[in-house]
């Protein structure tokens, strides 16, 4: 059997046309909102995950969650707040940098 390599191609084309996956769609348009409604949007998603993480662990303490959903909250909370940090610290370090520049 030998294979074509348009029949790859195309095979390729249908697959990619096919699947849905979050964070792989076309981005055409530029995001809406300001700097403020980012950052607010990304605090507000970092606080909720904070927060499932620390409600999935009260839930294994009464026996009312999975043991596998417990360490994925709390490794998503884990995670969020690790970026964060980076971030917090990429930003201190940006405005020192600014900071040192001659006027």
């Amino acid at each position: 059997m030998t294979l074509k390599s348009i029949d790859a191609v195309s095979a390729y084309a249908n697959t990619a046309a096919n699947a849905k996956n979050p964070g792989l769609e076309a981005r055409d348009k530029a995001p809406k909102g300001n700097f403020a409604e980012l950052v607010q949007n990304a605090a507000d998603a970092t606080v909720d995950s904070l927060r499932q993480g620390e409600q999935m662990a009260m839930k294994s303490l009464t026996g009312e969650a999975e043991l596998v959903d417990v360490v994925t909250a709390v490794t998503n909370a884990e995670l969020t707040l690790q970026t964060v940090t980076a971030v917090r610290d990429r930003v201190v370090q940006a405005y020192q940098d600014i900071l040192k520049m001659p006027i």
